[in-house]
């Protein structure tokens, strides 16, 4: 019995890496906000999924959202040079290398999702995760973190 005892907790105990949450589920709504301001992703996941729902009930063509993540330093050159891509493109500039990952531009009651891997992240760099709908940037946007 103490046997058994001991490798239950050993295995509930176990490294991080087995237990590791290797997704996370945010909102956006129709008041320009993630629901999330801080994402950790865990250095052991191999990929890393983003969920994202739009909660509010605007369409996309006027309060759309999308998810996308970018070193701190390249957020506002790459969010500025997607507002020129356009909706079709999701305001992300085509091949621009900045944007580690993101997801589609959605509207209300619309979900979608973004897996990317996590070799593309350094433990030493701030990330940011920002809706790259023209004017939402600046303020709807959080941190990533590698732990």
């Amino acid at each position: 019995m103490i046997r058994r005892l001991a490798l239950a907790s050993a295995l509930l105990f176990a490294s991080s890496s087995a237990f590791a949450a290797c997704s996370v589920d945010i909102e956006g709504n129709d008041a320009m906000q993630f629901n999330l301001k801080t994402i950790e992703v865990d250095k052991s996941c191999k990929d890393f999924t983003v969920n994202l729902k739009h909660v509010g009930k605007l369409a996309k063509n006027v309060m759309g959202h999308n998810w996308a993540l970018t070193a701190s330093a390249d957020m506002q050159g790459a969010a500025t040079d997607g507002q020129k891509a356009g909706l079709e493109a999701d305001y992300i500039k085509a091949g621009d290398a900045r944007v580690i990952a993101h997801t589609k531009m959605i509207g209300g009651g619309e979900s979608t999702s973004v897996t990317f891997p996590v070799s593309k992240l350094a433990a030493d760099t701030p990330y940011t995760f920002f809706c790259s709908f023209p004017g939402h940037w600046g303020i709807m946007k959080g941190t990533l973190t590698l732990k």
